[in-house]
């Protein structure tokens, strides 16, 4: 499955929502895509499965990338 995750840089900082970031990981479960990004330090605001349509949404996007965590 792939997964839209939102979430600022530095977790010690307050969340602003122009510095929101976006990055796609493929995992089995919502857990795996936490423990997979627990060394990196973000602050994981929400984390999204992607359906087959929403996917092929976010692909169009020239921001896409799949990341290897």
């Amino acid at each position: 499955m792939i997964f839209k995750v939102l979430y600022q840089e530095l977790a010690k900082e307050v969340p602003v929502r122009e510095r929101t970031e976006a990055m796609y990981v493929e995992a089995e479960t919502e857990r795996n895509v936490r423990e997979k990004l627990a060394d990196k330090g973000f602050n994981i605001e929400y984390i999204q499965v992607l359906d087959e349509d929403h996917l092929a949404y976010e692909q169009q996007s020239e921001d896409f990338s799949l990341e290897n965590v």
